[in-house]
């Protein structure tokens, strides 16, 4: 090819590689447009327990095909028909798997155990969605103790016989609820069904305590 032959084909070229780069750029612009407005969530919610309207807010982020979150416009059906999933921490952007449809917002082999505390049967400052540990005290628990160091089984070392569960989590807690002058506590928490009955006995005998489990708080 001739020079005076190449000089409009390289033209061309260019002309054709800022049109690329420009189609580029723009579509760049547009999706950093795309914005989405989602719900985010404002105060600390526990598992298990329904997301109240004074719990979120809307926020404006880029829309991102690949996550699903809760819109702001389905906040109506989130307030009235979802449950926290898991504990949701404030400043959490709200997504599907974040929740659970259902009245009770419990996953199977989850129950709810309604237990009435004096003092010092729970932590101070205690909140809903700390993870506490349950333990069985007085004269029961005791004797559970002497008989298992006594017989050498596999509770008397290295694990405690008096622990029902190290993995509940608060869902409330009143002081308003108890009976007249009895200066009890109601505190309502998320244990697996398989404890819920010793935890229940337990708690009916006034034989329970509650206790901050480190380092999940």
């Amino acid at each position: 090819m001739a020079p005076r032959e190449r000089k409009p084909a390289l033209a061309a070229l260019a002309v054709l590689l800022i049109l690329v780069g420009a189609l580029g750029a723009t579509v760049m612009v547009l999706r950093a447009g795309n914005k989405i407005e989602v719900v985010a969530i404002t105060q600390d919610v526990a598992a298990g327990q329904p997301i109240p309207q004074s719990a979120i807010r809307d926020i404006e982020i880029s829309d991102v095909t690949d996550i699903q979150f809760v819109r702001w416009g389905q906040r109506g059906d989130l307030t009235n028909n979802y449950r926290a999933a898991t504990n949701l921490k404030a400043g959490v952007v709200l997504t599907v798997p974040l929740i659970t449809k259902g009245n009770t917002g419990l996953a199977p082999g989850k129950s709810i155990v309604g237990l009435s505390l004096k003092d010092g049967q729970f932590p101070s400052g205690l909140n809903p969605g700390d993870t506490v540990a349950a333990y069985r005290v007085g004269i029961d628990a005791t004797k559970s103790g002497s008989s298992s160091g006594s017989s050498g089984g596999s509770d008397s070392l290295g694990s405690d016989s008096s622990l029902i569960s190290d993995h509940l989590i608060v869902q409330t807690v009143d002081t308003s609820s108890g009976d007249l002058g009895s200066g009890n506590t109601s505190v309502k928490v998320l244990a697996d069904s398989s404890v819920a009955g010793s935890l229940t006995v337990a708690a009916s005998a006034g034989d329970v305590a509650l206790v901050l489990v480190p380092g999940k708080n």
